[in-house]
């Protein structure tokens, strides 16, 4: 029985997957699935072989998606069930997967800082420089700590060509159509790749530069993780090496800068009072304040492969490093008047290093194809959350983790799959010892510094996986799985806010979390059909508090179980005509309290449509239809709604888009984000109740390009 080959992104798999994907037409066949090979997941796979919940998005969805906005966030919303909606904004802050942080990797390096989540790692690179997007859902160990909520994994461009050099080249600019002064802003982008004998090559360069967003009443979106004036730009470059018919090299690059130069300040409102947060001109030019906030993001991966280190085995050994400089805005929440600081900005500093080394083994007998996937993976985490005037608000974090794994999967007769996998977690996590910051409400109203002994902290942790498949006819495969992760995101924003004097008292133990789904597969003629119900439950989840005395949102360590479910439908009309919609549905509580969850974690109903329309010749037309629903569960205290516990009011957004292939080089198009101009508040916008926050949506803005092949 023949076998796709595993190429070098064969690794571990701790739990099964079930797939959302999409063919290059944007919609696939039954047939088109069965063909698609998944590997974030850190296994090389046909979809029919996968047990849990996955979505896939191509190349030709992102190129779609880019005619409307350059924003990762927004398409990832818009395409993955489970994963909350946009914030519009440059942090995914409230944009969990399934009620939980999700690790963001690119080829399956860590983006995310998960000792500090600053919750800035979805835009870490630019979608030009993508091949596709795979998500995995529900908490997994498949690489280590932060995956809490799932992976989303960033795969990079390969050499599309057997020629020496082809390559596109990319103009476009955007603007408001409600109100155009300074709204414009321009976009490049170009990409080249080939093939020159043993060698080959992909390199892209995207460089953006944003007007000011304005929402439907014109005017300028608040500044907090704002992208208005935002300059982005980024460099990629894809080496490859054959060495012979088994061996091979691959060198990566990349690096991503956003920062956001503005000559404008926000005037503060809030969800409580009900006024919204919008920018204006600073008075006498001053500007804002602080240095340019945005993520700095350098990677450097070098990969080898061994097809046949010997029989019926593989190695790939992944070698890896990455910078993280993530810099805030500017908050008057970070002030101490007493020693002259009226505010203060942070960065998140996170240096990684690690390497994976995994063997691949597979065997046959009788009606049986087995396969085994065993490893180490090492980690080294450096990181820190300074503020940029010099004081300490995070101390370092040194972190050491090992982990060594075995994963297995069984198909019988070829349609009855089994999955069961084990990983081993050895973290060493070094703190000195640090004095907590002193943050000051006002001149009267200020924490408590707390001098605080560091110490080691040990972390072991052995996860279990298992699932099962049964592909008993196109019109019903069942999936059952259940996974653990083990989780230990965000030990800095304990750290930070210690109120005793060891960091032993501290509650930084690990949190497991054990995930459970079940779903299924339907598919007849044109018509394909997917539903997954999941539950998830941690013991030692990580909410805020707010404390009066201080001011200081406090952390609160307590149980939490979040479930829901998610349905996707696709109907292939005919040649030129395809349709998709979604549903998502998620809810948790504290269970100790008896309270829900908070925007934060629990985002509200969200439905999706795609609507792909071929009308003439080279011709396509795109309208995405987004809704999200009301979430009502809170109630305020002494008259205003605290921390993420804003309720949710609906609304919808509609865009559009159209292109036109002119011939083999020329093709242009224009896409309409928001295009009814609906004026609302995003999601986080209302549940955030925090100073400055609540900030609208944009209003319509229009896209304009033209795309050269060559």
């Amino acid at each position: 029985m023949s076998r796709i080959k595993l190429n070098m992104l064969a690794l571990l798999i701790v739990q099964g997957v079930h797939v959302t994907a999409y063919a290059d037409n944007n919609t696939p066949t039954v047939d088109d699935i069965e063909r698609i090979v998944v590997t974030g997941s850190r296994v090389v796979e046909r979809i029919d072989e996968v047990p849990s919940s996955v979505t896939v998005i191509n190349r030709k969805q992102i190129e779609q998606h880019l005619k409307v906005s350059p924003e990762l966030q927004t398409l990832l919303s818009r395409l993955v069930p489970g994963l909350a909606p946009s914030t519009g904004t440059s942090s995914n802050s409230g944009q969990t997967l399934r009620g939980r942080s999700p690790l963001v990797m690119i080829d399956g390096v860590p983006q995310s800082t998960p000792l500090r989540n600053g919750a800035l790692g979805i835009r870490t690179i630019d979608p030009n420089s993508l091949e596709r997007i795979e998500v995995i859902k529900g908490a997994t160990s498949i690489y280590g700590n932060g995956a809490a909520g799932g992976i989303i994994n960033y795969i990079t461009k390969r050499p599309n060509s057997d020629s020496a050099f082809e390559g596109k080249l990319g103009l476009s600019t955007r603007f408001s159509a409600v109100k155009l002064d300074d709204s414009a802003g321009q976009r490049v982008e170009a990409a080249i790749n080939g093939q020159v004998d043993k060698l080959s090559y992909v390199a892209t360069v995207s460089y953006e530069e944003n007007g000011v967003q304005r929402d439907a009443e014109g005017d300028v979106l608040g500044l907090k993780y704002g992208l208005s004036d935002a300059t982005m730009q980024n460099y990629f470059t894809k080496l490859g090496y054959q060495i012979d018919d088994d061996k091979s090299l691959q060198l990566v690059y990349n690096y991503y800068q956003s920062e956001q130069k503005s000559d404008l300040v926000d005037v503060v409102g809030s969800v409580n009072t009900g006024i919204k947060t919008y920018a204006v001109k600073a008075p006498n030019g001053s500007g804002a304040l602080g240095e340019p906030q945005g993520p700095n993001n350098k990677n450097l991966m070098l990969k080898y492969t061994d097809e046949a280190l010997f029989a019926n085995t593989q190695l790939v050994i992944d070698a890896y490093t990455q910078k993280v400089e993530n810099i805030f805005f500017y908050s008057p929440t970070l002030a101490n008047q007493g020693e002259g600081y009226s505010g203060g900005q942070s960065v998140i500093k996170s240096d990684k290093t690690g390497l994976r080394a995994t063997l691949n083994s597979q065997f046959e007998f009788d009606n049986v194809e087995a396969t085994f996937i065993y490893g180490l993976d090492v980690l080294n985490d450096i990181t820190s959350q300074p503020l940029v005037d010099g004081r300490v608000w995070v101390p370092e974090m040194d972190m050491d983790n090992i982990a060594g794994f075995i994963q297995s999967k069984w198909v019988i007769n070829d349609d009855f799959i089994i999955k069961a996998g084990i990983r081993r977690e050895d973290i060493d996590l070094d703190v000195n010892d640090y004095r907590t910051l002193k943050l000051c409400k006002t001149a009267t109203l200020c924490s408590i510094p707390v001098d605080v002994t560091g110490d080691t902290l040990n972390y072991r942790a052995t996860t279990y996986n298992f699932a099962i498949r049964y592909n008993l006819s196109e019109l019903f495969q069942p999936f059952v799985s259940y996974s653990q992760g083990a989780d230990i995101s965000d030990i800095g924003r304990l750290l930070r806010t210690a109120t005793v004097t060891d960091i032993a008292d501290i509650q930084t133990e690990a949190s497991i979390i054990d995930n459970y789904e079940i779903g299924f597969n339907s598919a007849s003629d044109d018509i394909r059909f997917e539903f997954s119900a999941y539950r998830s439950t941690s013991e030692l989840g990580t909410t805020n508090k707010y404390d009066p005395n201080t001011g200081v949102y406090m952390p609160v360590r307590a149980p939490q179980e979040i479930y829901g479910y998610e349905a996707l439908v696709v109907y292939n009309v005919n040649e030129t005509l395809d349709i998709s919609a979604s549903f998502s549905w998620v809810e948790g509580k504290d269970k100790e309290n008896n309270v829900f969850l908070g925007i934060k974690q629990i985002s509200p109903p969200k439905g999706v449509m795609n609507i792909n329309w071929r009308p003439i010749e080279n011709s396509r037309i795109s309208i995405a239809y987004l809704y999200v629903g009301d979430r009502h569960k809170f109630e305020p205290v002494d008259g205003s709604y605290i921390g993420d516990l804003g309720n949710i009011d609906a609304y919808n957004v509609l865009n559009i888009s159209g292109q036109y292939q002119f011939n083999d080089g020329w093709s242009a198009f224009i896409g309409v984000e928001n295009l009814l101009n609906k004026d609302y508040y995003p999601a986080k916008s209302q549940g955030y109740t925090y100073s400055g926050y609540n900030v609208k949506g944009l209003g319509t803005t229009v896209n304009l390009g033209v795309n050269y092949h060559f």
